[in-house]
């Protein structure tokens, strides 16, 4: 991505809040992509003229498709207490998705387990028992409906590869534009999935933080819906 490209919606000394663009990794992978990740290392380089070589943590990830709010720590300090957050159940996290069909009951939870397929990067459901078996747990709730589609927020309560995508999936309401695991039943399209909602606490002044941000609601399919935050 170009740098002149980078959305800040908040800095400070302890961590940064960008937004993360769809289709750009948030941080580098096999594929050798510009990412956001070296975006940001790049700004704080230049702006604050940091020799050497610029301390930038990721704390936690959105997949390529995935477009939303996204914060990275500044220090080793807040990396770790942000992390800390993490794993302890701290960071709360809401998607918009937009869903091909809809679910039969307008709010849910849905509990699985899923392993992933390193060898094609594919995850599935599948039983307690198998090897590699993760637990994952979201809560969907229906937003609105226009024809075949549905809009949803989506709440994590567990952070799996693909998670929402085939949970989804798997009650036959697979997201816009996933042809990877909605198969017939989807719609082809940019992936209709947005990180709109971050809430933590401040790594050092303990503050509660919450930064939200629409999806590019001029573009399908979330121009079917009035969105609101």
């Amino acid at each position: 991505m170009l740098d002149s490209d980078l959305v800040i919606l908040y800095e400070d000394n302890h961590i940064i809040v960008v937004l993360k663009p769809q289709n750009v990794a948030c941080c580098p992978d096999e594929s050798g992509d510009d990412n956001l990740f070296d975006c940001v290392k790049r700004y704080i380089k230049v702006t604050y003229d940091k020799p050497g070589n610029v301390f930038l943590g990721l704390v936690h990830r959105l997949d390529r498709p995935t477009g939303g709010v996204m914060v990275y720590a500044k220090t080793s300090k807040a990396a770790a207490r942000l992390s800390e957050q993490m794993r302890t159940g701290g960071f709360e996290k809401l998607y918009f998705a937009v869903l091909c069909g809809c679910p039969s009951k307008p709010r849910a939870t849905l509990e699985n387990y899923l392993r992933k397929n390193s060898l094609n990067n594919m995850v599935y459901v599948c039983t307690q028992t198998e090897e590699g078996a993760k637990f994952a747990s979201l809560e969907y709730t229906v937003l609105g409906q226009k024809g075949a589609l549905t809009l949803a927020q989506i709440k994590l309560h567990t952070g799996r590869t693909h998670q929402i995508r085939v949970q989804m999936a798997a009650i036959n309401c697979p997201l816009y534009g996933d042809m990877r695991y909605g198969g017939e039943n989807a719609v082809k399209g940019k992936l209709a999935l947005w990180a709109y909602s971050l809430r933590f606490t401040h790594p050092t002044t303990g503050e509660k933080l919450r930064f939200e941000i629409e999806p590019p609601k001029d573009e399908k399919p979330w121009n079917n819906f009035d969105i609101k935050l």
